[in-house]
């Protein structure tokens, strides 16, 4: 059975992570294997969206298998830094493939700790069961984040959330980690997956130029000036709106009432 899952239904994507003996740890293999996978995701042209969760109930990744990656580490020096800047975790979507503009929703079931933690915030969404747990123990271990973990923590929940994870090397439960941004829905295990199929299809209710352009814009405009935002904003927004005939036939739609998803008087299926 391979280390990591991956198969394709429609238009979504699902990736599992198998390897629950060890809590979904990601080993040197499943690094590269999850490479090809994104780099796939990223390439069929047939797939817009993908889900991302951990085989079985307890854990969705703890982090890096330590086994394979610390004597990978020993005994390089300052060097290693440079070498994995072109790399990242998790086959590169927390570094180096991050600029995938497709939508990614993280299925958090359980356990997400170290660089699992890294994987899941380098995810556009994240719901979590009621029984997930986050954290960062690298500390404990005498390193810290140097994937993505501290940067995005701070970018999404802020500088104290963060100072607080990472100084005390303590997880946060699931509806403390949805007070602070963290996750977007907390659910019950059971109703995991079905919440998060749900989530995608709102997302493929839209046009896919317009959700992958609103992606790369939220991506390129984060820790810019505010003038230099604006600027991106407008840029890429007219961009879509003076080269994508989609709009026309989804106005007219809107108009007849008859756009996927409607609430309130007139409404239509998702």
């Amino acid at each position: 059975m391979s280390k990591v899952l991956y198969e394709k239904r429609g238009e979504v994507a699902y990736i599992t992570l198998n390897r629950p003996e060890v809590h979904n740890a990601i080993d040197v293999e499943t690094h590269l294997l999850l490479r090809g996978i994104w780099e796939d995701f990223r390439d069929d042209p047939k797939i817009r969206v993908a889900i991302l969760t951990g085989a079985g109930n307890e854990a969705f990744c703890a982090g890096a298998d330590l086994k394979t990656h610390v004597p990978e580490w020993n005994g390089v020096g300052p060097m290693l830094a440079r070498s994995k800047l072109p790399d990242g975790f998790a086959g590169g979507i927390t570094r180096g493939l991050h600029k995938i503009y497709k939508p990614v929703v993280a299925a958090l079931n359980g356990w997400t700790l170290g660089g699992g933690l890294e994987l899941a915030l380098a995810c556009d969404i994240r719901l979590a069961s009621e029984t997930a747990r986050l954290g960062s123990f690298e500390l404990r271990r005498g390193m810290h984040p140097a994937d993505g973990g501290i940067v995005r923590l701070v970018n999404i929940a802020g500088a104290g959330i963060a100072l607080e994870m990472e100084l005390t090397g303590e997880a946060i439960d699931a509806r403390r980690a949805l007070a602070a941004n963290l996750v977007a829905r907390v659910v019950p295990q059971a109703d995991l997956m079905a919440a998060t199929e749900d989530l995608v299809a709102r997302i493929l209710r839209n046009d896919r130029r317009a959700v992958e352009s609103a992606k790369e814009t939220i991506m390129e405009v984060i820790g810019r000036p505010l003038d230099d935002q604006l600027r991106l904003e407008a840029l890429l927004g007219y961009a879509l709106c003076g080269d994508n005939p989609e709009i026309v036939k989804r106005t007219e739609q809107f108009f007849d009432k008859a756009d996927k998803g409607r609430v309130g008087k007139t409404p239509t299926a998702l």
